[in-house]
């Protein structure tokens, strides 16, 4: 599909050429085989893309909201009716089935259709004043010149979830994105080009992680960065940002309790809880990562699980069929197989799976669905992201017991809970330390929502009017009067 060469640098309108001999080769982890190359950029192109976006900001932010506007719904279209093959390309990088694929390329329109329709309502505000000596007006400007750097897991959707607002409220860009996943955002800036996008608004950089990041942290023309990604880069980011006092927006680790209660549905919420765990294979920062299910319910909520999870199907995520994918690469694999080693060790039953999965022709990057009992809370699958298709469960007798345990994390992101109670429901909803709650739902992310952890979980929200105002700025105008 691609050639043994793919340009990757977009910098002011222009795909760049770059020393082809430092390429850096993507490979596709279902197969373990090379896609394509793409650049392997570093300060200079990172400097150059920053200038680019700085002199395109007065042109791109005097521009009225409809006229913003115009562009995102314009990318939004082309996107939908590319859908299929840019889901092709996405599976191809990362290794989610196919299906998964489409719906995030989907999903990752519907950012660009709903901030399309926020870019007008800019509001700001008249104050009364406590005297008639003056008048208060606030107006929302753009913050100007945006770093964003993206993760791997959902190379498409997070583009759009952090451009889209940008973009919205007047912002221009330098986009970075995974190394692992770079093709889908190519991709995107191709179809911003056919959107019309004024040159020099969105630029893209891939190559050097570490002088790309350090240009965006401390150029002082870059006035805000947002990044998804693990916790422990994120305070990276936040140390090294701290001297330039630069604004970061940061969705970070998540470590995600599902709580089953005796008088949920346990059918449904078996489905559901699996949905959560082993979307994208369980690289999902709000995947169900603590399975606490009522003491009078877990034997049977375990024998649920193991019957859905065996009409599983692993494989390449191109082939019809495939529910599950490899993980990312083999860094990802062992990390997994060392948590259900860790449990094992420490007294941990092996409910289903457990090891890796083989088969000639794929990767090595594949680790079979696992179900894992007797859990205790010193195994590292209860205090570590395991960031992959390892499902712990623990049982509980009380209310009290089990939020105690559900926020005994660091992580903040989401939590979900399944009852046929509403008082039940709102009553730990209220009481679970986390920015998301899901009840009898484990999808709650959504273009026109907030979307952001508390704790170490991160910093702002992204999506609904909340995820457009981080790239605003308060401006109060005070006129004296006569």
């Amino acid at each position: 599909m691609f050639n043994t060469y793919t340009k990757s640098v977009f910098i002011d309108g222009e795909w760049q050429d770059i020393n082809e001999n430092l390429a850096e080769v993507i490979y596709n982890p279902a197969t373990g085989k090379a896609i394509t190359s793409v650049a392997y950029a570093g300060a200079e192109e990172t400097k150059q893309a920053i200038h680019a976006a700085l002199q395109a900001f007065p042109i791109w932010s005097e521009k009225t909201g409809r006229e913003r506007a115009s562009f995102l719904y314009k990318a939004s279209q082309l996107m939908l009716e590319d859908a299929e093959r840019l889901g092709n390309i996405l599976t191809m990088e990362q290794g989610k089935p196919l299906r998964e694929a489409v719906g995030e390329v989907k999903g990752a329109a519907q950012f660009l259709l709903w901030y399309a329709e926020e870019a007008s309502r800019n509001y700001g505000e008249w104050l009364p004043s406590s005297t008639n000596a003056k008048r208060l007006v606030v107006m929302s400007q753009p913050v100007g010149v945006i770093g964003a750097i993206t993760p791997w897991n959902f190379p498409s959707s997070m583009i759009t979830r952090k451009l889209a607002p940008a973009l919205a409220a007047g912002c221009t860009a330098v986009l970075k994105p995974a190394p692992e996943t770079p093709l889908s955002a190519i991709e995107i800036m191709k179809i911003f080009e056919r959107a019309g996008l004024p040159k020099g608004v969105v630029n893209l950089v891939t190559g050097d992680a570490e002088a790309i990041g350090k240009q965006l942290l401390t150029h002082k023309e870059v006035r805000l960065l947002t990044f998804t990604g693990s916790t422990a880069v994120g305070k990276h980011l936040m140390r090294e940002s701290a001297d330039h006092v630069k604004k970061l927006s940061l969705e970070l680790g998540g470590h995600a309790p599902s709580i089953v209660f005796p008088d949920a549905n346990l059918a449904k919420a078996a489905s559901l809880v699996l949905a959560s765990k082993f979307r994208n294979n369980g690289q999902t920062c709000i995947c169900t990562n603590r399975l606490f299910v009522h003491e009078s319910v877990v034997a049977d909520f375990i024998q649920l699980l193991k019957q859905k999870i065996a009409k599983f199907q692993i494989g390449d995520g191109l082939e019809d069929g495939t529910t599950i994918g490899p993980l990312i690469n083999e860094q990802a694999c062992e990390k997994v197989e060392g948590h259900v080693q860790d449990a094992v060790a420490k007294g941990a039953v092996i409910e289903y799976g457990g090891e890796r999965w083989h088969k000639q022709g794929f990767s090595h990057c594949y680790f079979n669905p696992t179900i894992l009992s007797n859990i205790t809370e010193d195994m590292k699958i209860m205090h570590e992201e395991t960031f992959g298709p390892v499902l712990p469960v623990q049982p509980f007798s009380d209310e009290t017991e089990v939020i105690t345990k559900a926020n005994d994390t660091d992580y903040g992101l989401a939590a979900y809970v399944f009852t046929e109670n509403t008082s039940t429901a709102i009553r730990v909803s209220e009481k679970l330390d986390y920015g998301i709650v899901g009840v009898n739902d484990v999808f709650p992310a959504t273009p026109e929502a907030p979307f952001g952890g508390v704790k170490q979980s991160g910093l702002g929200k992204e999506g609904g009017h909340h995820g457009m105002e981080e790239f605003m700025e308060k401006k109060l105008i005070s006129f004296g009067m006569n």
